[in-house]
């Protein structure tokens, strides 16, 4: 049975979320082939409301004054404002820089929560996610470090995306922990579903309609959104709360494993220093979730 409440059913989680968080960087650029940045989010958001409305329906008594706000904060700062930062940024920066600035996303969960949420990460957790990062950096720059500082300004859209990531893993671990993943997700793609298909409203389909890779591109966004934005959030936004806020977003680390995976699959190498970044960064994930005197954040107040 899937309990992740069990240490391995949450290692197991995590790389299944990695496996398909790592696909979506190619199915958006597959999207963006025939279909504008805008459409390609649009899509996402919107398909993704379109297949939660049952769910929304069942849990729409759920929604009272006291999480209306938190339920509203996840949809927009980690779904909704992300699926157009990321869409907007892969129009001019590459999948695999994508994918290293995304692994900002548990730095982010860190500086957030302590800041805004009074969060109080152990120090093993600190350092976990320092050495994870390092890792991931060089899972993706093989040793080039000195590619990050060529990029463009389009990654810093990747990188405020990565901030809402942050506020969206606190959000769920300190104000939603009465509600499961299901509810959390369903609930808040409410909130983004009708916003994102007024955002359509207003695209031109015009030009994606005479592309003739329009259905494939149609076809790699309805997989991106049924898989990437809405099955794997009912994982991952349970696994925020079995674990932590910190744990979870870590699974950011282990993406460019995957993504290096596709990679060979078209025929790539993989050198040493990525095979010892893939080290690193199980050890900096092992760290984030090593038990202390503190099991999981703790807030302040409570």
């Amino acid at each position: 049975m899937f309990d992740l409440s069990k240490k391995h059913w949450q290692w197991f989680a995590m790389l299944a979320l990695a496996l398909v968080w790592g696909s979506s960087f190619i199915l958006m650029k597959r999207g963006l082939v025939a279909l504008s940045f805008t459409q390609v989010a649009g899509i996402r958001v919107f398909f993704g409301f379109i297949l939660l409305i049952p769910l929304i329906i069942r849990h729409f008594g759920k929604i009272n004054r006291t999480n209306i706000k938190s339920i509203a904060i996840v949809g927009y700062a980690g779904i909704f404002f992300p699926a157009f930062l990321f869409a907007l940024a892969q129009t001019h920066i590459s999948s695999a820089l994508s994918g290293m600035l995304n692994s900002a996303a548990s730095l982010f969960a860190l500086i957030v929560g302590v800041i805004f949420y009074k969060s109080r990460p152990l120090t093993n957790q600190v350092l976990g996610v320092i050495v994870g990062f390092i890792g991931a950096v060089a899972l993706i720059t093989g040793g080039d470090f000195g590619a990050i500082f060529g990029v463009n300004s389009y990654a810093l859209f990747v990188l405020i995306a990565t901030i809402g990531y942050g506020i969206n893993a606190n959000e769920v671990r300190f104000k939603l922990m009465n509600m499961n993943g299901i509810q959390v997700t369903s609930l808040s793609f409410l909130f983004i579903g009708p916003a994102a298909g007024i955002v359509l409203l207003f695209t031109d389909f015009t030009v994606a309609f005479q592309s003739p890779y329009f259905l494939q591109s149609l076809a790699a966004v309805l997989v991106l959104s049924t898989f990437g934005s809405v099955l794997s959030l009912f994982v991952y936004n349970n696994l925020i709360r079995h674990t932590s806020a910190l744990f979870a977003t870590s699974v950011t680390y282990i993406i460019p494993f995957f993504a290096i995976l596709w990679g060979l699959f078209d025929g790539e190498t993989v050198n040493a220093i990525q095979l010892g970044g893939i080290v690193v960064v199980l050890i900096g994930v092992y760290l984030v979730n090593l038990k202390g005197k503190q099991s999981k954040e703790i807030l302040s107040d409570r």
